[in-house]
């Protein structure tokens, strides 16, 4: 199989064209500098000449692309860029996908759980409504803007990921020193939950997608077992064989004034259940937050 691949070189990117390249599959990555090497193709769908990539040949693609939702203070600005490299790279990538010849046959969009916005911790599926927020009308708008593809009878897939566990960068590497200094807080109260899944089970999970020709729309890419803040807090501590201090808290307006808008990114709470991925027969190979991180970090499980 042939796959392009947008956002090659973040951490799931990176994952993915490697896991495709290891199984002998050719990987075009999409990049928006000029290449340098014989795998990639330079687009970038924002630039004045950017025209449409070299997609004929192509049998899908995996869009992971987007200004990092979390590397940055919401400022008006970067809340517009967290959109447009969302929403218009996307239309403009599902153009370019329903003009190629012949057509793939799939495209996987990254999206997220942001779509379901703050639930107050109650359980939610690939069926819930959108919510509210920022984060909620962004991801709605973000999956709306692959209809070029759909409309040329392209398989269109999104991927509603919850917290990627990783050592290798997201929000568990930033989180992993102070736990191995036995210092992470708890972020508010502790309880919001947080809906996760390892890094292995995403990319597992997104090339699941890839090969099934049956199944399109919306799926959520959570970990069954959703966990509270700290919970998982108390667990990267085991993990680290560090104490964990059940005191040691930041305030939720502490964190508001330090992060601004940004701080409801560690104070949403939302239980969301991949019911589409296990009716699909998905099997997850990390379903334990303890196990994840035993795994990541090569410790024993709690």
């Amino acid at each position: 199989m042939k796959v392009a691949v947008t956002g090659s070189s973040g951490l799931i990117g990176t994952a993915l064209a490697a896991s495709l390249l290891a199984d002998g599959h050719t990987v075009v990555r999409l990049v928006r500098r000029p290449p340098r090497a014989a795998d990639e193709v330079r687009w970038d769908p924002r630039a004045a000449d950017a025209g449409e990539p070299a997609l004929d040949g192509i049998d899908a693609c995996v869009h992971l692309a987007g200004a990092g939702v979390g590397d940055h203070r919401w400022t008006r600005r970067y809340k517009a860029e967290i959109r447009a490299s969302r929403v218009l790279a996307t239309r403009a990538l599902a153009t370019a996908l329903a003009a190629a010849r012949p057509r793939p046959r799939a495209l996987v969009a990254a999206s997220a759980i942001g779509w379901y916005g703050d639930t107050g911790g109650r359980e939610v599926t690939e069926d819930a409504p959108a919510g509210k927020g920022f984060l909620s009308r962004m991801v709605c708008d973000w999956e709306a803007a692959a209809e070029p593809a759909r409309s040329a009878d392209i398989r269109v897939a999104h991927v509603r990921s919850g917290l990627v566990l990783s050592k290798a960068g997201g929000v568990l590497a930033r989180l992993a020193m102070p736990a191995r200094l036995g210092l992470l807080p708890r972020f508010g109260d502790g309880s919001q939950v947080m809906s996760w899944i390892s890094l292995t089970d995403e990319i597992r999970a997104i090339r699941f997608l890839l090969h099934d020709e049956d199944r399109s729309g919306p799926f959520n890419l959570t970990a069954p077992n959703p966990v509270t803040d700290a919970e998982l807090t108390a667990a990267l501590h085991h993990a680290f064989r560090r104490p964990d201090f059940s005191w040691l808290r930041v305030p939720r307006p502490v964190l508001k004034l330090a992060l601004g808008e940004l701080s409801s990114e560690l104070l949403t709470s939302a239980r969301v259940l991949p019911r589409k991925l296990l009716e699909a027969g998905f099997q997850f190979e990390y379903t334990t937050v303890g196990a994840a991180l035993s795994a990541e970090f090569k410790t024993p499980a709690a």
